[in-house]
């Protein structure tokens, strides 16, 4: 627990000396991070470039679980304006005071985005969003649950200087003993506001727990900080409300876009 919050703390003291060491190049590409909140922007990453969402959370006093500890990976690459693929595993979990405690991987995912309306001025961006189970793991899941496939609407906009993310979700759950399934539905909210170099994000979020007839409700605090602008280190906390929530979460982790397009930019002039 100590480790955990020793390494929150390192990654926002790190981030100010770091980028004074080096500035920007004029032409570096922009990450785009959706970590670490819940909700997913609907916008998506710079056309071409590999980026790369790296973490670690650390959950405490889960139905499922005493502790947790997973480690969780995204790829992203957006083929054009419209298109995102995307891959999500989770290498390595350790859990104790479960059914299936010990190390574990975690599940594999893969999918797509797509931008139904892009945002422009005051018009929101819109997309939508489709994930497939690649890999089913026998390791404890966390309130929110797994999944056999989800789809979702994701909504973005800045208004008044504050960033806003909103996602609707339903996924397709099911018990692996029973092979019963059922359709969990989802909202979530997060609202980001720069404060100085960092962006302090708030969220609150809900995902109803069709096979066992209960719903998590939870609040969510991080701070993210650009230490370059294709590398973003991040760090918060996340609180469970409900008696089938994940009680605690503390995370941190960084997002890095490869400054290196993996095909050239079509030329427009003629």
């Amino acid at each position: 627990m100590n480790g955990v919050r020793t390494l929150l703390v390192a990654l926002l003291l790190l981030g100010p000396i770091t980028v004074r060491a080096q500035d920007d190049p004029p032409d570096e590409p922009e990450a785009n991070p959706a970590r670490p909140t819940v909700s997913t922007p609907a916008t998506l990453t710079p056309v071409g470039y590999l980026q790369f969402e790296n973490g670690v959370l650390y959950a405490t006093d889960s139905p499922e679980f005493s502790k947790r500890l997973g480690i969780s990976q995204v790829t992203k690459l957006s083929i054009n304006e419209r298109i995102e693929v995307l891959a999500l595993f989770e290498p390595f979990t350790h859990s104790r005071g479960a059914a299936v405690s010990g190390n574990r991987p975690g599940e594999v995912f893969a999918g797509m985005q797509a931008v139904v309306l892009p945002g422009k001025k005051k018009r929101p961006t819109i997309s939508g969003q489709y994930l497939r189970r690649l890999y089913a793991s026998p390791a404890p899941e966390l309130d929110l649950g797994t999944f056999v496939q989800s789809a979702a609407i994701l909504l973005s906009d800045d208004l008044g200087g504050f960033h806003f993310d909103v996602n609707a979700i339903v996924t397709e759950q099911q018990d692996d003993k029973t092979k019963v399934r059922r359709a969990q539905f989802a909202q979530t909210l997060s609202i980001s506001h720069p404060l100085g170099k960092f962006t302090v994000s708030a969220e609150v979020w809900h995902f109803a727990q069709p096979l066992t007839h209960g719903y998590a409700v939870g609040n969510l605090w991080a701070a993210s900080y650009p230490v370059r602008k294709n590398l973003i280190i991040d760090a918060g906390f996340d609180h469970g409300f409900t008696g089938t929530s994940t009680h605690w979460e503390e995370f941190a982790g960084c997002t890095y876009l490869l400054p290196h397009r993996l095909w050239r930019q079509r030329n427009s002039s003629h």
